[in-house]
């Protein structure tokens, strides 16, 4: 271990302070992690073995940086039972941890509370409670990460391609690079960490919703200290102070950490009575279709016939939703939208609801606040179900309260635009099923490779569901520049059709927007399969079996007795061996293979594809032959469903 202190913080107080060590030891239910808290010269210190081998050396946990403190108590408590969540990567979820908890007195702040340590299996996390005392001023939680030296760091980058592999110098290095307004980087949450001895942990937080006053966690490196510092400051205006969980989660591969139940076991249980009208689905969605003209000659614009053309596509295709973005308004005054000429929204939401088809609908904040206590009900009231939050901005009671509010009016909330990340909160609120925490595919006119694909579907995703844009299978088109929102540089969209259909099961999400035009889909109904019997968000359970960030990865999704299964490769392109070991022993099962051809190229050949069938069983192992920025999926069922 180096001095290579990662200081994560964001508002909340504590801080430590003791004449004589006092020494706490808390393992993980299976015993593989152990957690070692210290008083140590005034400071609160922990330590973190895993499999008897240190990933984290001595780091501090604060609050009230240099004030005295003194360990009042102790107790430990083990937990153990399930939950079901609305939604998920899981049907069932089991909670089982050990706690510690040290009851503190901050004696020169007057404040007495208490910290909660908890370690499970994959993870550990700490909280400070606040819960006597005048509550002067300000506090500040401060949390250091003591990694092995010559880690390296990745991070997300907002709507670019997330940073990393880096030492510390150069993340150090990207933090002082101003962006292009001229403001000065900050890095953004989780840092993932891949130690020399390739084992990962991801630093983040959970419940921010429950941590009223604090602002999302950053970090930043202090290269003079060689450590990751971050802290955010709140304001003790609060009877009982509550901060975040700061959470670290462990893993032997990075796809560990992306099934992880941790964070959203830490995040407050739901608050809503009745949550039978939330559903999670498939949407389609018109934004990257203007200016598509289909085969017939029909042109794809913001008017009436093209949304019932999707609305008929959707309905006949099982797509639970149709999302209608930016432009559907000019304006809005007197407590209503102003909509766009040749739309009418009436008969539209009509014949959506006609159809079975839920309307998600656009709301550009930017473009004249409506006011979020009318904006809600409004919505609902033009029969949507749903929202597309644009340019919200990272505020986060702001967030809080949109998130509430929308919940009051039965609304789907997707937020856009530089969204939080918000871990934890959809189990709080299911009906925030997604957000564009990542680079969204063509957002500002700009498409990604599939090694940006493969860092943020590692990465970015872990803070939970995202609304990523997957799907297109007009790749060629595109790439021509035949589309009026496609990328502005022609030629730009390196990927093959087999993974975008991939990826719409790799990135888990509540909302998975497709954003391709139905005569696209149409012409290729066959590889459409895969995407439109997805059971999005009802998944029993979910695995990653091979992953290596930016380069590979393959996840599975089981719902009752079927299993779904997505791989996308670098340009590199390659073989991948999926074991099929998750299957039921004794069963004989049918599968549909969707894969690249040997001509198939993501940037010469990138349509070109085939659909097949055969049969597997437990202990078969797939060679999956993926072309350079390709993909491989899977739909498994029990012989006598297909």
């Amino acid at each position: 271990m180096n001095k290579l202190l990662i200081l994560l913080a964001v508002a909340g107080g504590l801080m430590s302070c003791g004449k004589s060590p006092d020494k706490f030891q808390i393992d993980s239910p299976d015993g593989q992690i152990e957690l070692e808290i210290s008083l140590i010269d005034s400071v609160l210190q922990y330590q973190i073995d895993w499999e008897a081998r240190e990933v984290i050396g001595k780091s501090e946990l604060q609050i009230f940086p240099g004030s005295e403190l003194r360990i009042l108590n102790s107790s430990e408590r083990e937990h153990e039972s399930t939950w079901n969540p609305v939604w998920g990567q899981f049907s069932s979820i089991l909670d089982h941890y050990k706690e510690l908890e040290l009851e503190l007195d901050i004696e020169s702040k007057q404040v007495k509370g208490k910290l909660l340590a908890r370690v499970y299996n994959d993870g550990v996390a700490f909280r400070f409670v606040l819960i006597e005392g005048s509550k002067p001023g300000e506090a500040t939680f401060v949390c250091s990460y003591d990694l092995p030296d010559g880690s390296s760091f990745y991070v997300p980058s907002g709507e670019n391609e997330p940073l990393g592999p880096v030492c510390l110098s150069e993340l150090y290095e990207h933090q002082t690079t101003k962006n292009a307004r001229g403001r000065q980087r900050a890095l953004k949450i989780p840092v993932v960490v891949e130690t020399p001895d390739h084992q990962f942990l991801a630093l983040l937080e959970s419940d921010l919703y429950a941590a009223q006053g604090f602002k999302v966690m950053h970090v930043e490196v202090d290269p003079g200290k060689e450590i990751i510092n971050s802290s955010n400051k709140v304001e003790l205006n609060h009877e009982e102070l509550v901060t975040p969980w700061r959470v670290i989660l462990l893993g032997k591969s990075a796809g560990d950490l992306l099934t992880s139940t941790t964070t959203v076991n830490l995040a407050t249980p739901c608050e809503l009575e009745d949550t039978d009208w939330i559903k999670p689905g498939k949407t389609l969605w018109d934004w990257r279709v203007h200016g598509f003209t289909a085969t017939d000659g029909f042109r794809y614009e913001i008017n009436t016939e093209s949304y019932i053309r999707f609305i008929d596509f959707a309905a006949e295709n099982e797509i639970e939703y149709f999302l209608i973005d930016a432009g559907w308004y000019r304006g809005h005054g007197d407590r209503q939208f102003e909509v766009r000429d040749n739309l009418d929204m009436q008969k539209v939401s009509n014949y959506a609801d006609e159809k079975g088809i839920g309307l998600i609908l656009y709301y550009d904040r930017q473009r004249g606040d409506f006011g979020d206590e009318e904006l809600f009900p409004y919505y609902h009231s033009l029969g949507a179900i749903g929202i597309k939050y644009g340019f919200m901005g990272s505020n986060v009671p702001f967030s809080r309260d949109a998130i509430r509010m929308s919940s009051e009016s039965s609304l789907l909330i997707d937020f856009h635009d530089n969204p939080l990340p918000f871990t934890g909160i959809r189990r709080t609120y299911p009906n925030a099923v997604t957000r564009e925490y990542c680079h969204a595919q063509q957002d500002s006119r700009r498409a990604f490779t599939p090694e940006s694909f493969l860092k943020m579907a590692h990465i970015n995703a872990i803070t939970g569901p995202l609304d990523m844009n997957n799907g297109n299978f007009d790749i060629t088109g595109i790439n021509k520049g035949l589309r009026m929102k496609g990328p502005r540089i022609q030629n730009s969209y390196p990927s093959t059709a087999v993974s975008e259909a991939a990826r719409t099961l790799i990135i888990f999400s509540g909302l998975v927007c497709i954003p391709d035009a139905p005569e696209a889909y149409e012409a290729k109904i066959d590889l459409f399969e895969f995407i439109k019997e997805q059971p999005v968000g009802k998944w029993d359970d979910s695995r990653v079996l091979n992953s290596k960030i930016g380069e590979y990865i393959t996840t599975a999704r089981r719902h009752g007795d079927e299993w779904f299964l997505g791989s996308v490769i670098s340009q590199q392109g390659g073989t991948l061996d999926i074991e099929l070991d998750f299957l039921e022993a004794g069963r004989d099962y049918v599968v549909t293979f969707y894969e690249d051809t040997e001509e198939t190229h993501c940037k010469t050949n990138p349509e070109a594809y085939r659909v097949r069938k055969g049969s597997v069983e437990k202990g078969d192992i797939i060679q999956a032959n993926l072309a350079p920025g390709g993909g491989h999926c899977m739909w498994i069922r029990p012989i006598g469903k297909e």
